[in-house]
Parts: C-alpha cells; structure tokens; sequence
C-alpha cells in the first residue's frame, strides 16, 4: 500500500518524450518531420501520402459520390476547407495514382455584412480568394450573404431524392465512366467564374438588423450558420450540383457535437455531424474531411504551402463564455492539450450515437423543422421533459393574483389566429389562390402579413424554438421563412378541417386485407 512518507523519486522515470530526430514510423529511413501523436512520427513524402490516402479512403468506402457527378465545395477560407480543395486539386491531376471521377465547383459565401466589415475590406478579401480559386481552375461561385433575403420558399422544401441505387450500381458507374473516358478525349472546360454581385445598402442594413435581433451571441451564431446553409443549397440547386462537400474536420464536429447536446439538438446529431447528410433530398451534404484533425490539416497546409485566408466571424476577440459554442471550443481544445486522446474520444462516440425518433429521409414535409430541415423532436408522449418544460412556460405567463389587467394584456398579449383574417371559403389552401383580402394587405396570402411567435414555434424543433425565443421580432426573419410558415400553417389548418374524411395508414392496410 502507498506510505504518506515513502519516496518514489528513485521508482518514477521520465517518459521519453517524442523527437524529429527519430526514424519515420512508416519507411523506417528518412528522419522525422512531424508528430501527429505520440509514438506516430512521420517524414515529410509520408506524411503527404498519409494525408492524401486518408481523403480518399473516405469517398470510395462511403461511395456516395459515384463517377461523373457535380460536387459542389463550399470553401470559406478557412484552413480546413482550403485543405478539402488542395486534396481535390491533388485527386484530379495527371500524376494522380487514383483519380478521383467528379466534376467540382467552388462556393464561398461572404459574411462580410453579418459581422460589420467594410466595402473596402470585402473586396481585398474577395480578391485574395479569386487568386486561390482562379489557381485551380475550378468553375467558382462568390454569393453574398444578403442574397438569402431573396430566396424563394422553394428552399425549405425538400425535393424528391434520387431512387435506391442497387449494390453493383457503384463500380458499374465506374466502369462506364473509365470506358468513355477512354474512348474519347474530352476537351479541358473553360474556368467559369461568378463576380460577388454589387450588393445593396438596403439589403446589407437588413441583414445586420436580422443578425442583430438575436439577443444572445449564441442565438447569432445559429441563425448565421442555418441563412448560411440554405444559401449553400440554393447556390448547389441552381448550379446543377448534386453534392454538396463541407470541410469540417474531426476537430470542430467534436465541438459541434457537445454544442449541439447543449442546445437540444441531440435529436439531429446524425444529421450534424456525419459523413452524409440528406435532409435535402436532392441536395446531399457531405464532410470528407470529418477523420482530419486539426493539427493535423495546420502541418500540412503549413509544409505543402496550401493557401488560406483568415476572415472574422462573430466571435472573434470574443471571450470564453460569450456564447455556447466558444465555451464548448475552448473546453474541447484546453482538455485536448493536457488529453491528445479528448477529440478522438468524442468523434468515435457520435459514430455510435443514433436518433429514435422519425427519420429525416421518412418524414412528412410537413413534419420538418422550418429553418433546419430536420424531422421534428416536438411531438414526444405527455410525460417527457419536453412537454414538463411547456407547462413550466405557460405556467410562468399565467395571471397572477396582484397583477392588474393592463399588466397581465401586456405580458400576454392574445395570440392572432391567421384563419381570423379571412373569412370561410375565400382563402387559399396552398398559397396559389386568390384571397379577397390580399389586396388591402390583411389577407391570408398577403405577404405583409407576420405571424405569430406562438405559431412559428409550433413548426420548429426543440432548438431551432430556442433560437427564435431569443430573438426580439419574427418579423426580420427573411421572406422566404415566413411565407412557407403561413403555407404550413394554412395546410395543417385545411388538413384539421377535412380530418373526419381522411383514412389513415392503418384502415388502408386493414381494407387491403
């Protein structure tokens, strides 16, 4: 047993800490140039090969990309997704061992208006972004963020997927793409570019007041990365794109993981942080680079001089407990100094981790969140936390007993039915029809119309709930987001309407018999 007064300096030796000097764990000849982990040392022509296989051996095990499609890369600047284009770069060369079989393009969404920069600083940026992206030759595309005030509804519908591919389809397609691409020699296409579009005053003043309606740093930066998102989709829809490749690395879906269990969003996990996300349809997200960390992309981009460009985002020169997610970044990255296993932990537990609610790919369009897209975690049995936290809400807005009226019709004001403003029979189901009100601005279909915090919360997830109760209006939200909430909202009224004479599921199956 251990003694208070027993000496153990003679029994403890020092750990031999790892050195460049040593071999390189792989060819066993050429000295060392960096250490990824302890015990894991790797020259300079190995490591790149380690890198390079690492990628690869991504697509091809999941096989979601098949030969000849158009995949979109979303690229910010950022080391790691300036790595995810390089890796790209390297895989269609001529010298390549195993060429990869898309065809990429390149998006970059400037957020230069959301966190307050200058004209004059968001075209220096734009401009060292253009050099980076005219260097590869890609077909590139520079989106503002104000244009997600001019989206239209379309994006928050999920369009059909593409049909179940049988197990073979993969190295058929790869046959076929390897025998044409034999036969005839396809010219170079032309780089094509898109400038970043002159954006408006108006637009950029409008966007600040939408971010800055958010009360919390925590709220801002989960709104920011949904516009984003659904800019992202748009851009790849209008394109022709039917994949969609992020960078995120195994660094920051650690973070994002722990941030999105502080949220409440432990329902869309899944979705958030693995290799494919198709929530979609059409569109699918894919993260390649999920198994990198991020030292490792920093000595790479670092000795293979990969280019990248720093842009501000709304937490920087923030302090630790700002927000959510800078706390959980901050916790991540201290505990993985003192503990170079933390990340890796975290990451292979969200391998594991699987939802028990509804699918996203089975569920109902209307049974999506409004602004995530993922199935709702809303609709949980009476005795769940979910549903003890909404009596604790509605308890807390009940009159009390000093309170005088004016009081009470301040804090609680009524909530405004949208089915009041019209009456029976003169409002469209669907948003296509005529409403007799829609002239004057009070109508159903009148895109003036607002609705209620109340209501919106009713097509939203548990998160996405938190969000906007920590705005101070609705009403900044841009317009595509209203107007798919009235036309859910006049659809599930419709459906309450005609309920008596719909069949369910089960009586079909039970008449089929």
């Amino acid at each position: 047993m251990c003694q208070v007064d027993e000496d153990y300096q003679e029994q403890l030796q020092q750990a031999q800490l790892p050195s460049v000097s040593k071999k390189c764990v792989k060819c066993k000849e050429a000295p060392a140039a960096v250490v990824i982990r302890a015990g894991d040392t790797f020259c300079r022509g190995c490591f790149k090969e380690y890198f390079i296989h690492k990628f690869r051996a991504m697509l091809g095990k999941n096989r979601v990309i098949f030969p000849g499609e158009k995949v979109l890369l979303a690229v910010s600047g950022g080391p790691s997704s300036c790595s995810m284009l390089s890796q790209v770069q390297e895989g269609l060369s001529q010298n390549a061992h195993k060429k990869l079989r898309f065809l990429p393009g390149i998006v970059f969404i400037d957020e230069g208006g959301a966190v307050g920069q200058s004209v004059e600083e968001r075209q220096r940026t734009l401009a060292e972004l253009q050099a980076v992206f005219k260097a590869t030759g890609f077909p590139f595309h520079m989106v503002p963020l104000e244009q997600v005030l001019e989206l239209p509804s379309s994006v928050l519908v999920t369009a059909p997927a593409l049909s179940e591919r049988p197990a073979g389809a993969y190295k058929a397609a790869v046959d076929r793409f390897i025998q044409s691409d034999s036969r005839s020699s396809v010219p170079p296409r032309q780089q094509e570019e898109t400038s970043l579009p002159r954006v408006q005053e108006s637009h950029r003043q409008l966007l600040q007041q939408l971010i800055g309606s958010a009360k919390t740093l925590t709220a801002r930066e989960d709104l920011l990365n949904t516009l984003r998102q659904h800019l992202l989709v748009h851009t790849a829809r209008t394109e022709g794109y039917s994949k969609l490749m992020l960078g995120d690395n195994c660094t920051r879906l650690a973070v994002k993981l722990l941030t999105s269990i502080s949220l409440g969003r432990g329902a869309q996990l899944a979705q958030d942080t693995g290799f494919s996300d198709s929530r979609y349809g059409d569109t699918i997200l894919v993260r390649p680079m999920r198994d990198y960390s991020a030292k490792e992309i920093a000595y790479y981009n670092r000795m293979f001089s990969v280019p990248s460009v720093f842009l501000p985002s709304l937490d920087t020169k923030t302090t630790d407990k700002s927000s959510i997610q800078r706390l959980t970044e901050s916790f991540v990255t201290k505990l993985q100094a003192d503990f170079p296993s933390t990340v890796s932990t975290i990451y292979r537990t969200s391998e594991k981790l699987q939802t028990a609610c509804r699918s996203t790919s089975a569920a109902d369009h209307c049974d999506r969140c409004l602004l995530c897209m993922c199935a709702l975690d809303t609709p949980v049995e009476k005795a769940s936390a979910f549903k003890a936290t909404l009596i604790s809400e509605q308890l807390s807005q009940t009159k009390s007993p000093g309170a005088n009226s004016a009081e009470v019709q301040r804090q609680n004001p009524a909530p405004v039915e949208l089915e009041s403003t019209a009456p029976s029979g003169d409002c469209c189901s669907s948003g296509g029809g005529n409403c007799v009100k829609a002239a004057s601005g009070g109508g159903c279909c009148s895109s003036v119309k607002v609705p209620e915090t109340s209501d919106l919360k009713s097509l939203l997830c548990y998160s996405c709930k938190l969000t906007i109760k920590d705005m101070s209006s609705v009403e900044r939200l841009p317009q595509y987001i209203l107007s798919e909430a009235q036309r859910r909202q006049r659809r599930s009224q419709m459906r309450e309407e005609i309920s008596e004479f719909l069949l369910d599921d089960e009586d079909d199956g039970d008449e089929g018999d």
